[in-house]
């Protein structure tokens, strides 16, 4: 299973991007999505948002990792444990596609 997949240690090799069937916008500094296929809203919040404006061509998480603590100047242990749980709920919504790289 790719959930399973983001645990692991060749996660960050994965590629990621968005699945089809989702709006966004912004709203007060944070980005707002809504689920066509769902009907459900998410509040994904600043740097929830800042990953879906990465993710909007496909990127291997490494990469977006590496951007993610490079802009927001957090270790990048942290950065990718933080941006895997991400990853991983917005995978179970069916928000994002996981392939190989």
């Amino acid at each position: 299973m790719i959930e399973a997949g983001l645990t692991s240690g060749h996660d960050t090799e994965q590629i990621v991007v968005r699945a089809e069937g989702n709006m966004a916008s912004d709203m007060n500094g944070e980005k707002v999505m809504f689920s066509t296929r769902t009907g459900k809203y998410y509040n994904l919040g600043a740097v929830g948002g800042r990953i879906w404006d990465l993710i909007a061509e496909p990127i291997d998480i490494g990469r977006l990792v590496d951007t993610l603590a490079s802009e927001y100047e957090v270790e990048r242990e942290m950065c990718e444990r933080e941006a895997l749980a991400f990853l991983r709920q917005m995978y179970r919504e069916s928000l994002i596609e996981v392939r190989p790289s």
